[in-house]
């Protein structure tokens, strides 16, 4: 539009300017030349008055435009300071109603922490109390066996000859039905199995934990879980002493039983502290074979099926590679609840990953003597340092057992191995009493095993047959 105004402004110039110069032609007797530059004289004249009268005009409305701008600036610094201030009052109003709110909270929480404190207090003092009533009660029950209800403690034999026939009755009718010596049992191998069924029947069984840690990193990713026995002088038999002594004499089951059940315990509550960190439990083969105290185990299993991604079951290769028909069948059951195995006490290194994989063994443990060829072990089907690679094409893990020497650990990273256990990382240390707190029944429920436990259901904290 401003474009067809100037448009029509220069035309009406042109038409002022061209009229001037012929009127001066026709009418004022001017030549041609004379009247055209008179016409162009007045068109210049025109378009410097226009341009000048523009300029003047567009002055005039930037000068109203900046004067309407200046007073909607200093409109918005007003509402800003307006705003700025209420801002700060709302704040100071919030710090205020902040400081009253808090100061009422802590009002009212502090009767309540107190309160909790002394329920704690109350709670640690009532489970001391439990614990002292439970040693009482076995104290008072191993004493009421020396009266004939129970076997006496095994005293040392100076002579070769078996104990006398009336503590092998009594061993008998405390034991379970299925914890009778073997016949072919020595002297000295029945007296460690009366030292086995008494620490039983006291409850002196301690469990032990040595970590498996990564390597290199070391950092810890399993445990594994041991019995230990106390004797009645106070002192420990590890696993490797008595554990022949408790498979001739039927007593693995009921050993078996306590350890997972404990196990379980400790799996729970390291999964409260780090999910990653898992267990490993040993079974023996005469738990597997045996069909009621597997049951119980089974239906235990079951309950807790839950934590098998933490709980790693041990079978020696010896008790694998001689497995029958009920054997085979009870591992499948516990595969199919979602646990996982590991093959320990490897005497040599043959052996079928594939076959391995298919059973569920997710671990072998490996010495780490056997792994390095220090302990001249027997021809293998695959040499040790390819070993890891091929049962991991599997599925299976393996770990380096009893490695004693930064040495070991050395040679065992060139052969790929990601996990180590041994007294170099640290010896098997025994577990707190309150880890286990809650576990603790009578000696009588041990003494009378799962032979006189209900056959149709098992107890609310464990199998048939547990002492915890």
């Amino acid at each position: 539009m401003q474009r067809l105004g100037a448009i029509f402004i220069a035309f009406c110039m042109v038409l002022i300017a061209a009229s001037i110069g012929a009127v001066l032609y026709l009418w004022a007797g001017l030549t041609g030349q004379e009247s055209a530059v008179v016409a162009l004289a007045a068109l210049m004249a025109l378009a410097v008055y226009n341009a000048a009268t523009t300029r003047l005009h567009d002055r005039a409305d930037l000068g109203g435009q900046i004067a309407d701008l200046s007073r909607g600036t200093d409109d918005i610094a007003r509402q800003v300071a307006e705003l700025g201030r209420r801002i700060a009052t709302l704040e100071g109003q919030v710090d205020r109603v902040a400081a009253r709110a808090a100061e009422k909270a802590r009002t009212l929480t502090e009767p309540i922490t107190e309160e909790l404190g002394e329920l704690g207090s109350l709670v640690k003092q009532l489970a001391d109390t439990v614990a002292l009533h439970e040693l009482e009660l076995a104290k008072d029950f191993s004493v009421s066996g020396r009266r004939g209800d129970e076997p006496q403690p095994p005293q040392p034999q100076e002579s070769p000859q078996p104990p006398a026939a009336a503590a092998n009755a009594a061993d008998a009718a405390a034991a379970p039905e299925h914890a009778e010596p073997a016949a072919d049992a020595g002297p000295g191998q029945n007296h460690m199995i009366d030292v086995v069924r008494y620490a039983l029947n006291a409850n002196r069984i301690d469990l032990y934990l040595q970590p498996i840690v990564t390597l290199p990193q070391r950092k810890v990713r399993y445990y594994e879980a041991f019995t230990w026995l106390r004797t009645d002088d106070g002192n420990l038999l590890q696993p490797s002493e008595f554990i022949d002594a408790a498979e001739a004499g039927g007593l693995m089951p009921q050993i078996d039983n306590l350890l997972l059940f404990r196990s379980v315990q400790v799996v729970r509550r390291l999964q409260l502290k780090n999910r990653d960190v898992g267990l490993f439990c040993a079974l023996a083969a005469s738990t597997l074979n045996d069909p009621q105290p597997f049951a119980d185990i089974l239906q235990f299993m079951d309950a807790n099926r839950a934590l098998a991604p933490s709980l790693v079951l041990e079978c020696k290769q010896s008790t694998l590679r001689s497995m029958g028909p009920l054997e085979i069948e009870a591992l499948a059951a516990l595969r199919e609840l979602g646990f996982r195995f590991c093959m320990n006490q490897i005497t040599d290194l043959r052996m079928d990953p594939r076959d391995l994989g298919e059973r569920g063994i997710r671990y072998v443990k490996v010495p780490a003597r056997l792994l390095l060829g220090q302990a001249g072990a027997p021809s293998a089907d695959i040499h040790a340092a390819d070993l890891s690679d091929l049962l991991g094409r599997f599925g299976i893990s393996l770990i380096a057992d009893g490695i004693e020497t930064e040495a070991q650990v050395v040679d065992l990273l060139e052969y790929d191995v990601r996990f180590g256990q041994g007294l170099l990382f640290s010896p098997p240390r025994p577990v707190r009493a309150e880890a286990l707190h809650g576990a603790g029944r009578s000696a009588e429920t041990l003494a009378r095993g799962a032979a006189d436990a209900p056959r149709d259901q098992a107890p609310a904290d464990g199998p048939a047959g547990l002492a915890l």
